[in-house]
């Protein structure tokens, strides 16, 4: 697997994940009818930094994931990322690659620690892996995020130092 900082090229790539998990309205919290240009300025738009996962042999892109800051002025040393892997990929380690690649790039730009605002508690696969990689559940929201079937479930704010 290549982990490779975006280019515009991969865009379409890039929506071609991106739109499934949008659509499915399960794990992220942006309108399950975001508009293909919506979605590339909320991935790739300001300072995020957006990378791509490309399997070595193929070269397909399975993988993409931004890292950002989580705030602005006195809380710039915090990070913020997104991750998402195409189904066809699940499974194989992508998302962990992607976790080890983005705590390295985020370590690398200065930033203390990372933290995900929003981690739907359905989405049991990646709270385990985000358990796994070492963060903690810091927060819980009750009933923060309205899931397509399950109905308003929790969501958690993870977090973890990169000192």
């Amino acid at each position: 697997m290549l982990i490779r900082p975006y280019e515009l090229t991969d865009w379409a790539d890039v929506w071609a994940l991106l739109k499934p998990v949008f659509r499915s309205g399960e794990t992220y919290a942006y309108s399950t009818s975001i508009s293909e240009s919506e979605a590339k300025q909320a991935w790739t738009g300001g300072t995020k930094g957006v990378f791509v996962a490309a399997d070595s042999t193929s070269g397909q892109i399975v993988g993409t994931y931004y890292l950002k800051e989580n705030h602005a002025g006195p809380g710039d040393h915090v990070c913020n990322c997104g991750y998402v892997v195409s189904t066809s990929a699940q499974g194989r380690g992508v998302a962990t690659l992607m976790c080890k690649h983005s705590l390295a790039e985020a370590r690398s730009r200065g930033f203390r620690a990372m933290q995900f605002n929003l981690v739907v508690a359905s989405n049991e696969r990646a709270v385990r892996l985000w358990k796994r990689m070492g963060f903690d559940i810091v927060g819980t929201l009750p009933e923060a995020f309205r899931h397509p079937t399950r109905g308003f479930v929790e969501a958690y704010v993870m977090y973890r130092s990169l000192r």
